[in-house]
């Protein structure tokens, strides 16, 4: 199985670029990983919320196959432990799907449309972080899973 990101805008920030690019390439020893970016959205003042969330809707729309299974990192999503959450990637793997799409939502969340096609959501937190944040967070706590699946010691109970 493959697990593909989609992020909303470039990470300015070097810190979590550095550390989303250690996550990465450790993947890359578990599973086939790619992340995309979709452009941030231009002159949004002329924009509504709902009209802002159609568009980056349409932008992701397009990287998405009709087989692909669609998670939203979402603050009203489903919490998982890190062991929980690992279990959750194995079901997935076992399902048999050849591409999990994982969508890191703009400033003001997802369009309906999204959430309508979404497969499941899920929340990293109760809190709110940056959408920045959230990238390295999501990269670090796949790479946990995946070693927590291998039984390897870099989670400990």
């Amino acid at each position: 199985m493959k697990i593909t990101l989609i992020l909303n805008g470039k990470t300015e920030d070097d810190y979590i670029q550095k550390g989303v690019a250690i996550f990465e390439q450790r993947l890359k020893h578990y599973l086939p990983f790619e992340s995309i970016t979709i452009p941030a959205l231009k002159n949004t003042k002329a924009l509504s919320i709902e009209q802002q969330k159609q568009k980056e809707c349409e932008l992701v729309l397009k990287y998405l196959q009709p087989a692909d299974r669609l998670i939203l990192l979402d603050e009203n999503g489903k919490e998982y432990t890190s062991v929980q959450y690992s279990a959750f990637i194995q079901q997935q793997m076992n399902s048999g799907i050849k591409n999990l799409v994982v969508v890191v939502g703009g400033p003001y969340g997802f369009s309906e449309e999204l959430y309508k096609r979404a497969n499941a959501k899920i929340s990293l937190s109760k809190m709110t972080f940056s959408h920045q944040m959230v990238r390295l967070f999501f990269v670090e706590q796949l790479y946990r899973a995946m070693t927590i699946l291998k039984n390897e010691p870099y989670h400990h109970q």
